[in-house]
């Protein structure tokens, strides 16, 4: 079964038509900012096999992420957990619903999403390196090499250390 994606105007339209958004983000994703009246199942749950429970048939289910790859890779996956609505996919994802001007709710008192810390740190880490290999010494190169390695693994592997060792950080507990 196909879908079809929605702009964010139209996917607006159709929740005060009794439509359900569907947030696919992670939950830390989710409680840092989301669209009001959106619904959090992250596509972890969804790749194991759950279904949404108790989801009207007679109004489109409209699945969102952060820019649209995660709905539009994932849409046979789905479009089996709303079975049997009809699904269609938010173009762009929240971040096109924030550039068409609509209303999102956010609580900066969760912290930033893991890959966006990790590129942060990655960052930092490789200017650092580059900045002290030619002020200091050329062995801090290395620094930025190393760095750069991991990302290349991260990459393949799907394996993400910097990521792991992030998300035990204090800052990355979610708060009840």
């Amino acid at each position: 079964m196909s879908t079809r994606t929605v702009s964010p105007a139209e996917a607006h339209e159709l929740m005060k038509n009794g439509s359900t958004l569907i947030d696919i983000r992670e939950p830390a994703e989710f409680l840092r900012e989301h669209v009001p009246g959106a619904i959090s199942f992250p596509l972890s749950d969804i790749l194991l096999g759950k279904k949404i429970k108790d989801l009207p048939v007679n109004h489109p289910v409209i699945f969102h992420c952060l820019a649209g790859s995660r709905t539009a890779q994932n849409e046979d996956a789905l479009v089996r957990t709303a079975d049997p609505a009809t699904v269609l996919l938010l173009s762009g994802g929240i971040n096109a619903w924030k550039n068409a001007n609509l209303p999102t709710i956010e609580d900066k008192k969760y912290p930033l999403p893991i890959m966006r810390q990790v590129q942060i740190v990655a960052g930092i880490l490789i200017l650092a390196g580059v900045l002290m290999g030619y002020a200091i010494d050329e062995s801090f190169f290395l620094l930025s090499g190393f760095v750069g390695a991991g990302l290349l693994f991260a990459g393949v592997s799907g394996w993400c250390g910097m990521a792991v060792l992030l998300s035990k950080m204090p800052w990355n507990k979610l708060k009840n």
